[in-house]
């Protein structure tokens, strides 16, 4: 009788057991897990393609255009603009030679004038961007005495000017023209007596000055600007001469784009405000 009630206790266990376990999920009827949207990687920005723009540019612009052309770059990525200063006059005669330029700064209407003759430039497409006019710079510590314009005649004054066929050389001796009939015949002469060296640009003439090599040269206003060392005795406008400065772009520019860019910067709010900063007369 307890084997019949032990064997009814096991099988009332084992079916308890098996009414107790769940038949497995078919994996077909399992959910499946949701997955996160997947992001799509960020479009890398390419690369401007790297261009060099070359400015021949009279040597009083020195100072301003590097300004210039560094703020143009900036917003211009992957343009690099670079420049060669001299005497206009210099700067003509490597274009007619064949140098790569694609914009040509003058600091007279004679050098673009001769480069439109010659075809190097298009015809009209040249523009004023800025006036400029003379001063007479002193070494700091005026060995000479000089005070006035009429001192530049005294004998044993050593005076340096650009050489005549220089933009600024040129206006100079007009300066003194104008002189000669102010303060007397012979004025020109006299001056023009105590001149010790020709220089090849307005930079020179500086230098030497700078380096008490002479005790008077005659410059722009922007050149006296950008040497605060030196002491300055001011040209009246009615014996001074209005230097006015023409750009454009070259014919055969490989950068014809990005040359009229950087002219219409030049001639912008932002490219006029740095020429008064260096003593320009901007023209707008």
């Amino acid at each position: 009788m307890k084997r019949l009630i032990s064997l009814t206790l096991l099988l009332s266990i084992f079916l308890t057991a098996c009414g107790a376990s769940s038949a497995p999920t078919p994996a077909s009827a399992a959910e499946a897990p949701t997955l996160a949207p997947t992001e799509a990687p960020p479009t890398a920005t390419p690369e401007p393609e790297p261009q060099t723009l070359t400015v021949f540019a009279a040597a009083s612009l020195t100072d301003a255009f590097i300004e210039i052309g560094a703020a143009f770059d900036a917003a211009n990525p992957g343009v690099t603009t670079t420049f060669n200063f001299g005497g206009s006059q210099t700067l003509r005669t490597q274009i007619e030679e064949g140098a790569p330029v694609d914009v040509f700064a003058s600091a007279n209407a004679k050098e673009m004038d001769t480069l439109v003759t010659d075809n190097f430039v298009t015809a009209d497409i040249a523009q004023v961007f800025l006036t400029n006019k003379l001063v007479v710079i002193l070494p700091a510590d005026n060995p000479a005495a000089l005070e006035k314009l009429e001192d530049l005649a005294n004998p044993g004054i050593k005076l340096v000017l650009a050489a005549e066929e220089v933009p600024v050389g040129k206006y100079s001796r007009q300066a003194f023209d104008l002189m000669d009939a102010s303060f007397g015949t012979g004025f020109k002469d006299k001056v023009l007596a105590n001149v010790v060296s020709n220089e090849d640009n307005v930079k020179q003439v500086v230098a030497k000055v700078q380096l008490g090599e002479a005790d008077a040269g005659i410059v722009y206003t922007s050149d006296a600007i950008a040497a605060p060392d030196l002491k300055t005795i001011e040209i009246p406008a009615d014996l001074n001469v209005i230097a006015k400065y023409p750009i454009a772009p070259l014919v055969n520019s490989e950068n014809t784009e990005l040359a009229a860019q950087f002219i219409e910067y030049v001639l912008s709010a932002e490219g006029q405000s740095v020429l008064a900063k260096w003593g320009f007369a901007p023209i707008k």
